[in-house]
C-alpha cells in the first residue's frame, strides 16, 4: 500500500466524493481520480460505489479501508515508541469533545496539563458525540470525550460519569402547570409541547427521535442546535420544553428558577460520559497522564483498559 493512496482514499470517504475531496487535498479532480483507479487496477476490484451519495465502500473497499487503518496504526505507533524512547516531550494530542463538556472539563484539565508538558500541543476537534466516536474510529481523534449509548468493538472506554436524561420545562408550560418539580412524566405528557432540540448526530437527539418513533409523536421543533448551552436558555425563556442531560441544568444556578425537571417514565435509552480511544492505539505518556488528570479531576477512578 502507498500512504499517498491512503491518505486519498480515506479522504474521500470522509468527504462524501471526490469533488469535495480534491478541494480538501488540493488535488486536481482528475488526478484524484486516476490515483484511485490505479489502486483499484493493483486490486482488481473497485473501491468505491459512486452511485451513492454520499459516495460509499464496496466490500473490497470495506477491506481496503481496515488493512490501510492498521497500517497507519504500526506508523504511527512506531514513531511514537521512537520518540518516547528518545525521552522527547514535543507532541500533539488530537483531542475530540464537545462544546458542553469543553466548558466543564478544559478549565479543570488543560492548565495541570500543559504546565506538566509545554511543549505538548492540544488541537481540539469539537463536534457532537456521534461524531467524535466515528471520527476516532477513523484516527482524527487520538482520545474523545463523548456521551454514547452504543460502544463499538473498535474502541476503549473509560466510564468518565452516569447521566440522566431528564425533560426541562419552563415553568410557564402546560406541563410544568400539570406535574410538580422532580415528578416522573412519560414523554408523551410532552407531545403538546414545544421543544427546543439538539441536531442531528447529537447522541441527545438519537434518544429523543427513538422516544418520538416509539411513541408515534410528531411535537413541534421550534428550534434545533449543536450548542446545548443556548439551546437550555432559549427552550427557558420560550415556553418550550427540552430533552437534556441533568447535569447540564444542576450546574446553571440562573436556570433554576425558570425551570423545572421531570425523569422520563420507561426510558430504556441509557447514555453515559466516557473517554474513548482506539484499539491498537500507542498510547504515550501525556495521552495517559491526560486522562489521568481527567479522571483525578472529575473524581473517577483512573483505568485504561488495553494499556500495560
Amino acid at each position: 500500500m502507498n500512504f499517498r493512496h491512503i491518505h486519498y482514499i480515506l479522504t474521500v470517504l470522509r468527504e462524501g466524493s471526490i469533488t469535495a475531496a480534491s478541494k480538501k487535498l488540493y488535488v486536481s479532480q482528475p488526478a484524484l481520480s486516476q490515483a484511485i483507479k490505479q489502486v483499484e487496477q493493483d486490486l482488481g476490484a473497485t473501491i468505491f460505489d459512486r452511485g451513492t451519495d454520499p459516495i460509499s465502500l464496496t466490500y473490497v473497499g470495506q477491506r481496503y479501508v481496515e488493512a490501510a487503518q492498521a497500517i497507519l496504526d504500526i506508523d504511527r505507533n512506531l514513531r511514537t515508541e521512537i520518540a518516547e524512547t528518545k525521552k522527547e516531550v514535543h507532541g500533539r494530542l488530537l483531542l475530540g469533545i464537545s462544546n458542553q463538556r469543553g466548558i466543564q472539563i478544559l478549565p479543570l484539565a488543560i492548565p495541570e496539563f500543559i504546565k506538566k508538558y509545554p511543549y505538548v500541543k492540544v488541537d481540539l476537534v469539537e463536534y457532537g458525540s456521534a461524531t467524535l466516536e466515528r471520527l476516532t474510529l477513523e484516527g482524527q481523534c487520538d482520545l474523545a470525550l463523548i456521551t454514547t449509548t452504543e460502544k463499538p468493538n473498535h474502541l476503549h472506554y473509560v466510564l468518565i460519569e452516569n447521566e440522566q436524561l431528564v425533560l426541562m420545562a419552563a415553568r410557564s408550560t402546560d406541563l410544568a402547570h400539570r406535574f410538580a418539580d422532580g415528578e416522573p412524566i412519560d414523554i408523551t405528557d410532552a407531545e403538546k409541547e414545544k421543544f427546543v432540540s439538539m441536531s442531528e448526530g447529537h447522541s441527545v437527539r438519537i434518544i429523543q427521535d427513538r422516544l418520538f418513533e416509539l411513541h408515534h409523536m410528531s411535537p413541534t421543533i421550534i428550534m434545533e442546535s449543536n450548542n446545548m448551552e443556548a439551546a437550555k436558555h432559549v427552550a427557558a425563556r420560550a415556553n418550550a420544553v427540552m430533552l437534556i442531560p441533568r447535569v447540564y441544568v444542576a450546574n446553571s444556578m440562573e436556570l433554576l428558577f425558570r425551570v423545572q425537571c421531570h425523569p422520563i417514565r420507561n426510558n430504556d435509552y441509557e447514555r453515559h460520559f466516557y473517554l474513548c480511544y482506539r484499539k491498537g492505539m500507542y498510547l504515550t505518556r501525556y495521552m495517559e497522564d491526560f486522562v489521568r488528570i481527567v479522571c483525578d479531576k472529575l473524581g473517577v477512578p483512573f483505568n485504561l483498559p488495553g494499556q500495560g
